[in-house]
Parts: structure tokens; C-alpha cells; sequence
């Protein structure tokens, strides 16, 4: 076989490499076809590599701006020295806190803002908590220490100095700035996370106008005067609900302050491991905030939710022909306690039962449902019944809230909750027993019903106060008690009353028993001891 016949039978020979006849048509058509397809393909892996290495290039610019025209526009070490002396524990520090505390709790006590606002503005505590920031983020142990320490007397003197103005202040009413400071939740801490951020920015680059704003919206010292008031009234929901709120906006402002020095290239002094450390524990820390704070936002939202649908089916068990003059709704009950009050052109005698079924069903938990119902006529005199209605049932709330109010300062002045309040609103009167506060005498228990007493005249007000020691002595001169003898004496007639106990008088008999005829008139149990010396009162009955 020659060669020509071997090319022959080569091109007349298939296999499965061979490409379909149209396939090869079409080559033969176009010769550039394949080579076009190649060439496609690569511009698509060049445009790739090209957008891969354009996007670097975009974030080196980035970088090489941020080093160059921000960061390196930031002098350092004037910051840092400023700073630093910024968080001095000095006199003026001192002085300008406490101030700042004093003017924050009567601002507090008063329930006026703009008093807050201005206790807000004096406040001088952003500046060592601002400092722990920076010293954790350069690795200055020495400015951590100093910062610290004048954040820690700061705190001590605040809380001292608005629980001291309470416990002697005749008003100890929680007003709703101070409610207002005892439930913090996640919010909270997005504004003192937002505030931090604009305060550390202000800060770096000289901007120090915006502390103002920055001092207003962070409030470091109304959370810790409210801090006091908890404390001198011994109510633990508001100290602890407080105290939250202000670790809270705290460790958030430092370690924001921390991040924004890190990402303005302050020089540290801490290593790669440190750094790292450093940067697991922030986040750690930040997420210990944000649970029990996620928590309470959860528990407002379904407050506010609760409310919504509880008005939405009062509405719908009565198609919408009523009008709700009151609602309360009790959470921290278990189970949650619902009190409506609505005026109805058609009154239903199964609205309670069938709203309090719908409400356990919607809500998903136990709740009890009162229903308070007054009737209009659908006639030309249903505004005038109406009106009516609605009159009685303000009446009536207001009432309730008066007593309400009356047993929560019984229960802070006595050092108990105000469930151990015993409120009478038919005859008007409320009933509390003391528990025994450390330093506190008859006489002062007195004092406190009292000063409440006078708050309310139309209430009879028993503050029941413990056994404790009676007066020393009662003094007598020729003509009967003198006038610290006649206090005695009022202090144990009061003491006797309250407890229910007997009373027995010690020393010279002429003057114990002129006691005894005085105690006796006003209704005390007494017993005559004749002894020498000037008349003692003691507890009889063993």
C-alpha cells in the first residue's frame, strides 16, 4: 500500500473522536469558530483574575487612606495625654460628682427631666471610664489602675451622697424618672453603645463639643442616683434594676472606647496573643450584656403586645359597641391579673368568662380577667349616661391608684413589700407591720406614720412598729411630765396601741402612778411598780 492510499483509507477510517457531521460542517464553514470559543473563555477567566486583583487593589487603596489621611492625621500622644489626665481622682472631680449626684435625685424625687438633664451635663464620669478604654487598648496597666480607681470613689460617692438625701427626704415616691431607670434592655444598650462610639470619636479627633450630646444620651449618673434611692429605701427592684442599667452603659462605653482606639492604630504595648485574648473577651462580655438585656426587651414587647390584645377582644365581645374608660393589667401576678372598666350600650352577662378564655388561648398563658361593666342606653340620654359612667369610673380608678400609691410608700417606709400591706378602701384605712430597721426607735417609727398620716387625712394610717426598747425615762416636776416627759409618754401610748401590749411603770410611786392615770385615759394597759428613782416604762406580759 502506498502512501497516497494510506491517506485515503486514514480519512475514509471513524472513531468516536470524531466530531458529528454538522459539528464539522460547521468548522469547515467557519475555520475560526473553535478558536473563537478559546478565545471567549479566556477573556472570562481574565476578567475573573482582573475583578479578583481590582478588588484587592480597592481595599490597599482603602487601607493606604485610612493609614495615611486619618490615622496618621491623629496626633497620639496629645490624646493619649489628655486622656490621661482627664482621669485624675482630684478634688474637682470629686466635688463636680457629687453635685452632679445631688442634682440628678432631687431631679429624680421631683420627676423633673430637665434637672436630670442638667446633672447629666455636670457629670464627670465619662472621663475614667473613656480612660479604661484607651489604657486596655495600648496595654497601660498604670492608667487602667488610675482609671479605676477614680471611677470606683466616683461611684461610692454618688451612691452615698443621693442615698443620704432620700433616707432624710419626706419624699420617697418612685416617680416615673425613677421607673424609667430600673428596666433596662437591649435599647439601652445600643444607645450607650452609639453614644460611646461618637464620644470616643470626638474624643481622637479633638471634637470635644459632641461630649455634651454624648453625656445626655449615655445618663451615667441618674441610673446610679436611682441606685441610691433603691438603696435607702431598701427596694431591691429598683437598686438591682438600676445598678443594671449602669454597669450596662459602663462596660459598653469602655470597651467601645477600646475598639475605637484599636481602630485608630494606637500603639500597644500588647502582644498578638494578648491582643486576641483581649478581643475574645469583649466579645464575651458583650454578649453576656446583650442576653438578660434581649430578655427584658422581650418581656416589654410582650407587655405592650399583651395590652393590645386584651383591648382587642374586649372590643370584639361586644362587636364593638364599647368603650374601654380603664384598663390595668398586673405582669408581675401569677397569674397575670387583667382589670377593665367599659360602659356598653349592650351589657353581657358572659363577657367576663368568654374575654378571660380568649385571652389564655391568645397569650398562651394562665391570666385572670375582671370585667367592671356600666350600661348606657342607646337613646338620645346615652352621653348623658355616658358621661356618668365614665365619671364613676375615674372615680374609681383614681381611688384604687391613691391606694396603691398609699401602700407602696407604707411598704418603703417599713421595709417590707407591699403585698404585707393591708388596705381597706371602704373604711380608709392601712395597716402595715414594720420590720425592725437597724437604729430605729418607737419614736421614729412614729415619726414615719405620721409624716404619711398628714399625706393622706381623709386614711387612717397604722404603721405597726416591733417591740423595741420604750423611752429611758419620764421625767415629772412638781406639776406633772415635764415636757420631755409628756414626748415619753406619747411615744409609749402610741407603742402600747399599736402593739397591743401592756405596759409597766418603774419608780417613784406618786409619779408612777400620775403616769398610769394619764396612760390609762388613753387607753394603755398599765401596771404600777412603785421602786425609786425617776419613772422607766417596760414591756409587760412576760
Amino acid at each position: 500500500m502506498n502512501l497516497a492510499d494510506t491517506v485515503e483509507n486514514s480519512g475514509k477510517t471513524e472513531d468516536s473522536s470524531t466530531p458529528p457531521a454538522e459539528e464539522k460542517n460547521a468548522t469547515e464553514r467557519d475555520p475560526h469558530a473553535v478558536f473563537g470559543k478559546v478565545d471567549s473563555a479566556g477573556e472570562a477567566v481574565r476578567a475573573a483574575t482582573q475583578s479578583r486583583y481590582g478588588f484587592k487593589r480597592v481595599l490597599a487603596t482603602l487601607r493606604g487612606w485610612w493609614r495615611e489621611d486619618v490615622v496618621g492625621t491623629v496626633e497620639q500622644s496629645a490624646v493619649i495625654e489628655k486622656r490621661r489626665a482627664e482621669c485624675a481622682l482630684s478634688e474637682r472631680y470629686l466635688f463636680m460628682t457629687a453635685m452632679s449626684a445631688g442634682i440628678a435625685v432631687l431631679g429624680l424625687l421631683l420627676s423633673s427631666p430637665a434637672v436630670v438633664i442638667g446633672a447629666m451635663l455636670l457629670s464627670p464620669l465619662m472621663d475614667p471610664i473613656m480612660g479604661l478604654g484607651f489604657a486596655l487598648a495600648i496595654g497601660d496597666y498604670q492608667w487602667l489602675k488610675k482609671s479605676a480607681r477614680s471611677l470606683f470613689w466616683g461611684t461610692i460617692i454618688a451612691v452615698g451622697l443621693t442615698a443620704a438625701l432620700v433616707y432624710f427626704s419626706p419624699i420617697q415616691t418612685i416617680t416615673p424618672e425613677i421607673a424609667a431607670r430600673t428596666q433596662p434592655n437591649l435599647f439601652d444598650l445600643f444607645v450607650a453603645l452609639f453614644s460611646a462610639l461618637a464620644g470616643a470619636y470626638a474624643m481622637i479627633r479633638g471634637r470635644e463639643g459632641t461630649i455634651v450630646g454624648v453625656a445626655i444620651a449615655t445618663a451615667l449618673m441618674p441610673p446610679l442616683a436611682t441606685v441610691g434611692f433603691g438603696l435607702a429605701t431598701w427596694n431591691w427592684t429598683v437598686f438591682s434594676g438600676a445598678l443594671l442599667l449602669y454597669i450596662t452603659n459602663l462596660i459598653t462605653i469602655a470597651l467601645t472606647a477600646l475598639a475605637m482606639a484599636r481602630l485608630y492604630g494606637f500603639e500597644s504595648s500588647l502582644s498578638a496573643r494578648n491582643s486576641l485574648f483581649q478581643n475574645i473577651a469583649v466579645a464575651t462580655v458583650f454578649v453576656a450584656l446583650a442576653v438578660p438585656l434581649a430578655l427584658s426587651l422581650q418581656q416589654i414587647a410582650f407587655q405592650t403586645n399583651s395590652q393590645r390584645i386584651i383591648r382587642a377582644e374586649i372590643e370584639e365581645a361586644y362587636a364593638g359597641s364599647v368603650d374601654i374608660a380603664q384598663l390595668d393589667v398586673d405582669f408581675r401576678a401569677d397569674p397575670v391579673l387583667a382589670t377593665a372598666t367599659v360602659y356598653t350600650p349592650s351589657p353581657k352577662v358572659s363577657a367576663e368568662t368568654e374575654i378571660e378564655a380568649a385571652l389564655i388561648t391568645r397569650l398562651g398563658r394562665p391570666i385572670e380577667f375582671s370585667l367592671r361593666e356600666f350600661g348606657v342606653d342607646s337613646g338620645a340620654s346615652a352621653a348623658q349616661q355616658a358621661a356618668l359612667s365614665a365619671a364613676r369610673a375615674n372615680e374609681e380608678a383614681a381611688a384604687q391608684q391613691r391606694a396603691e400609691t398609699l401602700a407602696t410608700r407604707l411598704a418603703l417606709v417599713a421595709g417590707v413589700d407591699e403585698d404585707d400591706v393591708t388596705v381597706d378602701r371602704t373604711r380608709r384605712r392601712a395597716t402595715v407591720r414594720a420590720r425592725e430597721l437597724e437604729g430605729a426607735t418607737l419614736a421614729a417609727y412614729r415619726v414615719l406614720e405620721m409624716r404619711i398620716a398628714r399625706t393622706e387625712p381623709e386614711w387612717v394610717i397604722e404603721l405597726l412598729p416591733p417591740a423595741g426598747d420604750l423611752p429611758d425615762s419620764i421625767p415629772f416636776g412638781e406639776e406633772g411630765p415635764t415636757l420631755e416627759g409628756a414626748q415619753a409618754l406619747a411615744v409609749i401610748e402610741w407603742a402600747a396601741n399599736r402593739t397591743g401590749l401592756p405596759i409597766v411603770l418603774e419608780g417613784r410611786e406618786e409619779d408612777a402612778t400620775r403616769a398610769a392615770e394619764l396612760l390609762g385615759q388613753r387607753g394603755v394597759n398599765v401596771t404600777v411598780q412603785s421602786s425609786s428613782g425617776p419613772v422607766r416604762a417596760k414591756w409587760g406580759g412576760g
